[in-house]
C-alpha cells in the first residue's frame, strides 16, 4: 500500500484553519490552499480543535518557535 505524504502546513494555514467554524468552511479553505480533504477529515480536524487547550496566541508561539515565556528576545533566558 502506497501512502501519499502531504506537504507540511504553514503557521498561517494553521491559524486560518483555526478560524473555521464548520467542517464545510474548513473544506473550502483547504481547497483554496490547494488541499483536498474529505468531509470526514474536516470533521475530525474540527473535533480535534475543540479539544485543544491552547489559544491562538499560544499556538502562534508554538508554531513559530517563539519563546513560550513571551519575553522580548533581548531579555530571554530560556
Amino acid at each position: 500500500m502506497m501512502t501519499t505524504k502531504r506537504p507540511e502546513l504553514t503557521k498561517e494555514q494553521i491559524l486560518k484553519a483555526m478560524q473555521c467554524k464548520t467542517a464545510e468552511e474548513l473544506m473550502l479553505l483547504a481547497k483554496s490552499e490547494g488541499y483536498d480533504i474529505t468531509k470526514e477529515e474536516a470533521e475530525a480536524y474540527m473535533a480535534e480543535l475543540s479539544d485543544m487547550e491552547l489559544n491562538v496566541d499560544q499556538l502562534k508561539h508554538v508554531a513559530g518557535g517563539s519563546c513560550y515565556a513571551d519575553c522580548p528576545d533581548y531579555e530571554c533566558d530560556y
